[in-house]
């Protein structure tokens, strides 16, 4: 049985980060293990290419959720990374790191060292930012980021204006001194190219001799010695395998699949582990719970100027990008279609921003259910601005179903349970229809097609907020941390409550969702992960 110091499970956001920092003492051994295969993907690497990624299952876990009462009754469908770089790599690459005070809150829920302050020198640490370094950015880390100001959409500039005629400001760094504001987003590329996890940590680690990346490596359950982690056995093609860990057991699988492997090795609620017949372990109950995400809709507008959608629809205009991307690499397809943006209050009674707004200069409501046609939009000239809340109230479950580890586990994410979170989308939309009502967006809104003039008063927008509403893809939360195992499942070092030799280190160790898109903040759980685990093996030496 192969033996290593540290084996981490998942090369997703946090895994990568993982298998980089633990791997720079040649005199550590790291096993990194991927259930997923390579990134080595033409819609992988071209940034626009997510839309295809969007639903590629050689490249996905194309999760479901369960029917979901908030939004009438609809399953959603949760993409997930199942590939090297994980949901880095399939995501549409907007970078934020969040509020200040959602990392403050995490501090203030009984979690020393994840205050604000304490983490803005780990987000510069991670960041190239080619907008120069600062006393917020950083410029020589591994995580290219860009500002794509000079080439957005023209449409991007009514937006602006019409968000500054309604009287909000203007931001030109959401990753700045304030998130506040509307702007236009910085993206994770590098000269025309995706700049996932992957791509920045662990292609470059790749060249080390002391770390062993497996990929098709689908972990089935974590070894224990007593209460001690010791290993991990995973399935690659039709073999079972079992690897040791001298140090650490690092479970690095996402939101979805780390609480479904806990429970798959007997860490959970014993009432969900024992019909399924797992023998209990560990009694941990908030397993699987404090699922939180992120959601939102889009108003659709029909465009009096031309959009993406003239672009990217005709054979002729996807050939011109075309060749613009592979000549020189830039383009619409070197970019995200979510291009505008910003971070708001939708009253004066909040004392952050509540609501992340978007702008994106094309339309493809034609698209069939899980499936983003980012290449085949709409027929018409067309735009979306859209919202999603910050920091939602309502809460959800992921449960194993079956003791099989291929049965994907139950995902009930009560979207909309909480009056609060309804309350402020209704808000929301308000606001895009104050900023849609602005001369500069007049100058090129043909029609408003969803949610329709029809739609006027609360109850109809809120009937409209339910059958529309989605995901935005950013679940967390489902591994919490926190001080005490009866409300948590890790400790401030993401150490395990009650276990030894086993942490989790991913976006489900998020005790409350941060506000905006979670690729940075979980890459951020990397590197601090990394450095915990680092000191804490100086520690033990030094004693020793």
């Amino acid at each position: 049985m192969d033996s290593f110091d540290y084996v981490i499970i998942g090369a997703g956001s946090a895994g990568c980060v993982l298998a980089s920092r633990l791997s720079e003492n040649p005199g550590t051994r790291v096993l990194l293990l991927e259930a997923g295969g390579s990134d080595l993907n033409f819609w992988v690497r071209m940034p626009i290419g997510y839309g295809k990624a969007f639903h590629d299952a050689k490249l996905n876990w194309k999760y479901s959720t369960e029917p979901d009462a908030g939004t009438t009754g609809k399953p959603a469908y949760w993409p997930r990374g199942k590939v090297l770089g994980g949901s880095s790599s399939i995501n549409a690459m907007v970078y934020i790191r969040g509020q200040a005070g959602d990392f403050d809150d995490w501090a203030a829920l009984g979690n020393p060292g994840w205050s604000f302050d304490e983490l803005l020198p780990i987000y510069r640490r991670m960041e190239d930012n080619l907008a120069g370094e600062d006393e917020w950015r950083g410029c020589d880390g591994p995580l290219t980021v860009s500002n794509i100001e000079d080439s957005v959409h023209p449409l991007c500039a009514n937006y602006l204006a019409a968000a500054e005629a309604a009287g909000l400001a203007r931001n030109s760094d959401f990753n700045g001194a304030t998130q506040e504001g509307v702007g236009i987003y910085q993206i994770t590329t590098r000269r025309g190219f995706r700049c996932s996890a992957a791509t920045a940590y662990l292609q470059p680690a790749r060249k080390r001799r002391n770390l062993d990346v497996r990929t098709r490596a689908h972990v089935t359950r974590i070894l224990f010695r007593g209460k001690r982690a010791v290993g991990v056995e995973y399935l690659q093609g039709t073999e079972v395998k079992q690897v040791t860990a001298r140090a650490e057991v690092i479970l690095s699988a996402g939101a979805v699949n780390s609480p479904q492997i806990l429970q798959l090795s007997g860490i959970g609620d014993p009432a969900t582990l024992k019909p399924l017949g797992i023998d209990v372990l560990h009694a941990a109950p908030m397993v699987g719970q404090n699922l939180q995400d992120h959601v939102g809709f889009d108003h659709l507008y029909k465009s009096k100027k031309p959009t993406l959608n003239d672009v990217l629809r005709p054979w002729w205009g996807r050939l011109r990008v075309g060749l613009q991307y592979v000549l020189i690499r830039t383009g619409p397809l070197s970019l995200s279609v979510n291009q505008g943006g910003g971070f708001v209050r939708t009253n004066p009674a909040h004392s952050r921003p509540n609501i992340q707004l978007y702008f994106s200069p094309v339309s493809y409501t034609r698209a069939q259910p899980g499936k983003r046609a980012l290449m085949s939009p709409d027929v018409f000239s067309g735009f979306l601005m859209g919202v999603s809340n910050c920091h939602p109230k309502s809460r959800g479950s992921i449960d194993i179903r079956s003791a099989d580890p291929a049965a994907p586990p139950k995902i009930v994410p009560n979207y909309l349970s909480c009056d609060e979170d309804v309350s402020e989308l209704l808000e929301a939309g308000n606001m895009l229809r104050r900023i849609a009502a602005t001369a500069p967006m007049q100058d090129i809104i043909a029609q408003e097609l969803k949610p329709g003039p029809q739609i006027t008063s609360d109850a109809e927008m809120i009937a409209d907020i339910r059958a529309r509403t989605g995901t935005v893809f950013h679940p967390c939360g489902t591994c919490s941390m926190g001080p005490a195992q009866e409300s948590a499942v890790v400790d401030a070092r993401l150490r395990v409550h009650g276990l030894d030799g086993l942490r989790v280190v991913d976006a489900s160790i998020f005790p409350r969702i941060t506000s905006g898109n979670l690729n940075a903040p979980s890459m951020m759980v990397g590197e601090k992960g990394a450095q915990m685990i680092l000191q804490d093996a100086a520690r033990i030496t030094g004693l020793s």
